[in-house]
Order: C-alpha cells, then structure tokens, then sequence
C-alpha cells in the first residue's frame, strides 16, 4: 500500500498554486500562513495541520481531498465519450464535460451543444476573464461578438479574448455541436 509523503502534498501545493499564477507571498494572504511555512511545506520539510491544509485548498480552490489522492495510472487521462458528464443544462443549451479531473487545471474542455429555433430577441451577450477557442463540429452557429453577427461552419473556428462581449446562438432548425476550449475554467467541477 502506497502511502502518502509530505513531499507528495507539498508538490501538489507548488503545482496548484503555480497553475493558478500566485506567488508564495500571495497564497500567505490568502491564507494568513507565513512565505517561509508555504516554503517549507512545498519542500516537504515542514509537516502541515489539517487546518493549514483547509485553508490552502480553500485559496487554491480545491477539495482538501485532492491533496490526498495517490497517484493514478494514465488511463484517467482517457475520458471515453460514453463518460462524458453532462454538467449543465440550460434553456438553450447542454454542456458535455471533456475532462475526467479538472482539480489542479486551469485549462476547461467541453462539448456544448446548442439546440435549435433560439429566438433573436432572446440573445444577450456576456463576458468572462481569459480567451476562448471553439471549433463548430456540426450545424451553423452564429456568434455575436460585440455589435458584430457571424456565422461558422463545421470546420470553421474563432479564438478570442473572453472579455470581448459574446453569446453563440442557434437561429436553425438543427443541432449545433462544439468544441469548446477555455481558460480559466469557467465551470467549477462539483
């Protein structure tokens, strides 16, 4: 039976917190743990408190129980399409989640899928930190970015700064399917 090590945790630590671009100085705030406690956790040469360790993943954004988990074999890397979680249901759309772990990530992957007949009085555009890549798999989708009103393929894609006002529709009587990639994650995994 593997057990888990301080250097296993601290490692784990460095990770998130470089994912998430913060600097030791930044995670202690966050936390009201010293620069020089951080460190050495990191290192694995100082152990560190369950309370201590609550308060990380809280500033990390994760589940204290990710600091627990061993190390897996690569199949989890694999996500079968009969595996994919559908994580949100919305009037106008399904979204498919296309990551098996998403703790410690800063990438988000997901199928969205657009159902048809969306009303153009209906549409309100939106904003989020980061950029965005979607590729149309299936169906004519029109995005509006900004006053703008454009319409894509299957095969035609558009990489843009998700902080440009944006909404995609579906003014046809068929399915839209597309792959859509983001970072940061936009969706927290439950």
């Amino acid at each position: 039976m593997k057990t888990i090590k301080r250097k296993d945790i601290g490692n784990k630590i460095r990770e998130l917190r470089n994912n998430k671009g913060l600097t030791l100085k930044e995670l202690g705030k966050k936390t009201d743990l010293s620069i020089s406690f951080l460190s050495q956790v990191e290192r694995g040469t100082s152990a560190v408190s369950i309370t201590a360790l609550e308060k990380i993943a809280h500033a990390l954004e994760t589940e204290l129980a990710y600091f627990f988990t061993l190390p897996q074999k690569h199949e989890n890397l694999i996500m079968r399409s009969y595996e994919q979680e559908v994580f949100s249901v919305e009037e106008s759309r399904v979204y498919n989640r296309l990551t098996n772990d998403t703790n410690g990530k800063v990438l988000e992957s997901m199928l969205i899928t657009l159902f048809p007949n969306q009303k153009e009085n209906k549409v309100a555009t939106y904003t989020h930190e980061g950029e965005e890549f979607a590729y149309v798999l299936e169906g004519i989708l029109t995005i509006l970015i900004d006053d703008e009103e454009y319409q894509l393929n299957p095969g035609d894609c558009v990489h843009m700064a998700s902080t440009i006002p944006h909404e995609w529709v579906n003014y046809t009587n068929k399915l839209v399917k597309v792959l859509c990639v983001s970072i940061p994650r936009i969706f927290k995994q439950k």
